[in-house]
């Protein structure tokens, strides 16, 4: 399997793309799925102890049947996921982000947390949640891509139960983007919970058209970082062709703010 070292040389030949999860916007603060979950059954007059088949996308779902539309669960969580720039500025998991100089970025947060560190870094960035923003793509700039939408745009958003089914088709214009950029690049999935099943299925696609091709030895090598060792999860995923890396800490956030520490040293260690 691949090393931090490769990963690192990818990312100082610019030739790495970040996938950041919702670990890395709940390190500042923002409210967890659990949140989210305790919201939805709140509005909706639910038992506060949610059934174990009522995932967030399902009562998502059902928020979307009550309410007409996503709009107010979307007003709320623009609400309630929010922090100030001030504590974006305090994060040093977002400034080592900047700092290691991606040129493309995607993310399944709704929330501009990667947005504001970059602008607090005058760093300039081109933002990618829709099909008019790849046909308006500027090239030349580190992109940050929404991939399960904006809190800008209601329709870009994926949140309910359809919006993941439709997803799994992995063929919206942002997928076909993905799969174009994937494909020449190193990957580094930070942030994310790898039983979420847009994430697999997005892994095992990526396996299945190298192992297809017939090309596998020439595939740029995945990276997942994961706060902790699983046997099981290490396993199914390393048989995909992705190196799973570990930083041992007290906790997520630690373990993710000295895995960047880490990644970044060797970076820009020549």
């Amino acid at each position: 399997m691949a090393s931090i070292e490769t990963l690192a040389e990818a990312i100082r030949n610019r030739q790495a793309i970040l996938f950041a999860g919702a670990g890395l916007s709940m390190s500042v603060g923002l409210p967890s799925w659990a949140d989210l979950i305790a919201h939805m059954c709140q509005d909706a007059g639910l038992p506060d102890a949610p059934q174990p088949a009522w995932t967030y996308q399902t009562l998502a779902e059902f928020h979307r049947l009550k309410h007409g539309s996503i709009g107010p669960l979307r007003s709320w969580m623009d609400r309630n996921w929010s922090v100030s720039p001030e504590r974006v500025r305090e994060s040093e998991i977002h400034s080592l982000i900047v700092q290691l100089d991606f040129p493309i970025i995607y993310t399944t947060n709704y929330d501009n947390n990667l947005e504001i560190a970059y602008d607090l870094h005058e760093k300039k960035y081109v933002k990618i949640s829709k099909t008019s923003d790849i046909a308006r793509l500027n090239s030349d700039l580190s992109q940050i891509v929404k991939f399960h939408g904006d809190f800008e745009d209601d329709n870009s958003l994926v949140i309910a139960e359809r919006d993941y089914f439709d997803r799994l088709m992995f063929e919206t214009p942002l997928d076909v983007k993905f799969k174009s950029d994937a494909l020449g690049k190193t990957l580094l999935f930070i942030g994310h919970s790898v039983s979420d099943l847009n994430i697999r299925m997005m892994l095992y696609r990526l396996w299945q058209i190298w192992k297809q091709s017939g090309s596998e030895r020439d595939r740029p090598s995945s990276f997942v970082f994961m706060t902790r060792k699983d046997v099981v999860q290490d396993a199914v995923l390393e048989n995909w062709g992705i190196t799973v890396l570990h930083q041992e800490a007290d906790n997520p956030h630690d373990s993710a703010l000295q895995f960047l520490r880490r990644l970044k040293d060797i970076v820009f260690t020549v």
